[in-house]
This record gives structure tokens, C-alpha cells and sequence, in this order.
């Protein structure tokens, strides 16, 4: 798997990224979407990955800087043609030794409630993510769930 830089301009990371936003529209009410547009993820506070195979979109996530000492995992997406190949867990690693490389002392993000977004809560508590409050611009919501990352604990191998 190859991680890079993503400028957010090429055909299959905007139809990924449309899946991404029609599939927490399923599960999610309206007010309780978070997701970002393309439009959202070109800020210059986020860092935007795809990961790549042979020529073939397996996945993406981002980092958005919070602050100097605290990040945020944004569209988090796995390919429908290559979920269970550890596509999510090894971008997690490359954004939490990102996060550390910067410094940052925690990485937070939020998640879906619903049973939709089970298999992503699960994933993020591998490694090393635990249930908190709203951070940042968050508020309290029934249909999210908040986890953050101290940076210093161990992550999986």
C-alpha cells in the first residue's frame, strides 16, 4: 500500500468522497453530519491522504490541525472494493505518526452512534482511541460519538 499526499483534484478521490458523504447522510440525521465537502478538506489546516496499490484507490483520511498540540481524523474511507485489507488501520498509523512527528499531543475524532458506524468505533479503540467528550466545535449529540488518542500510548503492530 502507497499513502500519499492527495490534492483532492482527481476523478476517483471525489467519487470516494461522495460515497463518503452519502454514506454517513444514510445513517446520520442531517444536523448530526460532519463530514466535510472537498471544499472543507482543501483548507490549509488539513492534510489529506489517499492510498494506492497499483494505480487503483483503496481508501483516505485526513488530519485537521486543531491546534499546535491536537489533531483531528477526518473522512476516513475505505474503498467498498477493499474493506477488511487493513487499508483503515494502516492509514490510522500513518496519521497518528504524523500527528507525533508534529508534536501534537492528542488526536481526537468523532464517529456515528449508530450501528452503521460500529465497525469504525471498533477499529479506532484497537488503537488506542477512547470514548470523550465534544471537542473543539462539537457539541453534545446523541448520534456521536467523540474519542480521542493520547499520541505517546502504544498502537498496534
Amino acid at each position: 500500500m502507497h499513502i500519499r499526499l492527495d490534492d483532492l483534484t482527481g476523478s476517483d478521490i471525489i467519487q470516494l468522497l461522495r460515497e463518503h458523504l452519502q454514506g454517513v447522510a444514510q445513517h446520520s440525521p442531517p444536523e448530526s453530519v460532519h463530514a466535510l465537502d472537498l471544499d472543507g478538506l482543501r483548507r490549509p489546516e488539513i492534510t489529506f491522504w489517499s492510498v494506492w496499490p497499483d494505480g487503483e484507490l483503496m481508501g483516505c483520511g485526513a488530519l485537521k490541525e486543531l491546534d499546535r498540540r491536537h489533531g483531528e481524523i477526518k473522512s476516513m474511507r475505505t474503498s467498498a472494493a477493499h474493506l477488511r485489507k487493513g487499508v483503515a488501520a494502516r492509514l490510522i498509523q500513518h496519521i497518528l505518526e504524523e500527528a507525533e512527528r508534529r508534536g501534537y499531543e492528542r488526536v481526537s475524532l468523532e464517529t456515528g452512534s449508530m450501528e452503521g458506524f460500529a465497525p469504525a468505533r471498533r477499529l479506532y479503540a484497537r488503537f488506542g482511541f477512547v470514548t470523550c467528550g465534544p471537542f473543539a466545535d462539537y457539541a453534545e449529540d446523541p448520534n456521536s460519538t467523540f474519542m480521542t488518542h493520547a499520541i505517546r500510548a502504544t498502537m498496534p503492530t
